[in-house]
């Protein structure tokens, strides 16, 4: 009888409690944009070469992979780029939504005007070419920027 007094009680509610707020915060992870744990790279992200053309496939759920075969049908993959080296980033097939592309830093802003018009069909413009800085943080569709955003880690 004694477990199931006033003292066992207040510790099943103070373990429930702590419990509760270790789901929060691990929920508030990632830089404030909401994509928290739910990149499809595994948390440890892909490794890019220098000089890769990133192809994306956007779809309103998420930005889907297509090239290069590392990133390819991966969800919102983690990108793990070299600082100071050129890469291109774009999206070439879409959902028939508006969407667009752009790459911000750890404040939500867009680095270097790196940012694509919004459009529901991507054409030949939906291409960003940049050299990888350290205030890179994150690239993201602006009209989807719960669902189809991910992590930049600029190594």
């Amino acid at each position: 009888m004694a477990q199931d007094g006033p003292m066992s009680r207040r510790r099943m509610l103070g373990l429930t409690g702590v419990a509760a707020s270790t789901a929060f915060i691990a929920g508030c992870g990632g830089n404030g944009n909401g994509n928290g744990n739910g990149n499809g790279g595994g948390g440890g992200g892909i490794e890019i070469d220098p000089d890769t053309q990133i192809e994306l496939d956007g779809q309103t759920p998420g930005w889907v992979g297509i090239a290069p075969d590392a990133i390819a049908d991966e969800e919102n993959p983690t990108l793990i780029l070299q600082e100071g080296e050129t890469y291109e980033i774009g999206w070439t097939t879409g959902d028939g939504a508006e969407h667009n592309i752009a790459i911000y830093d750890e404040n939500d802003e867009v680095v270097d005007d790196l940012v694509t018009e919004r459009v529901t069909e991507p054409g030949d413009g939906q291409w960003l070419e940049f050299e990888a800085s350290s205030e890179m943080v994150t690239y993201i569709c602006e009209v989807h920027p719960t669902t189809m955003v991910a992590d930049i880690q600029v190594e």
